[in-house]
C-alpha cells in the first residue's frame, strides 16, 4: 500500500478526490506543517474477516457452545459455516 502525504489545505480542497484514493488502497497522512497529523486508510484494507467478538455472539445467538481449547477451531468453523450473512464491515 502506497502512503501519500498531503498538507491539510490539500486535503481540504479536493476531499471526494483523497477518499477515492484511499478506497483505492493508498494511505493518506495529511500533515500541518512538517507534522503529521491524521492517516487516512481504508476500514476494510485494515479489518478483512470477521472480529471474534462478533463470531461469539453470532455462536450464542444460535446456541452453540464453543469452549476455547483444542477443539475450538472446529467450534468456530461450525459457527461460520451455518450463519451465511455478509460481514459486517462498518466497524466503529
Amino acid at each position: 500500500m502506497a502512503t501519500v502525504r498531503i498538507s491539510e489545505a490539500e486535503a481540504v480542497r479536493d476531499l471526494s478526490g483523497l477518499l477515492a484514493r484511499v478506497r483505492a488502497g493508498e494511505e493518506v497522512v495529511i500533515e500541518n506543517g512538517s507534522s503529521p497529523e491524521v492517516v487516512l486508510s481504508s476500514v476494510s484494507a485494515q479489518r478483512p474477516g470477521r472480529l471474534l467478538s462478533e463470531s461469539i455472539r453470532i455462536a450464542l445467538e444460535n446456541g452453540f457452545t464453543a469452549t476455547l481449547d483444542g477443539s475450538f477451531e472446529d467450534d468456530l468453523n461450525a459457527v461460520i459455516a451455518s450463519h451465511q450473512e455478509p460481514l459486517d464491515t462498518s466497524w466503529d
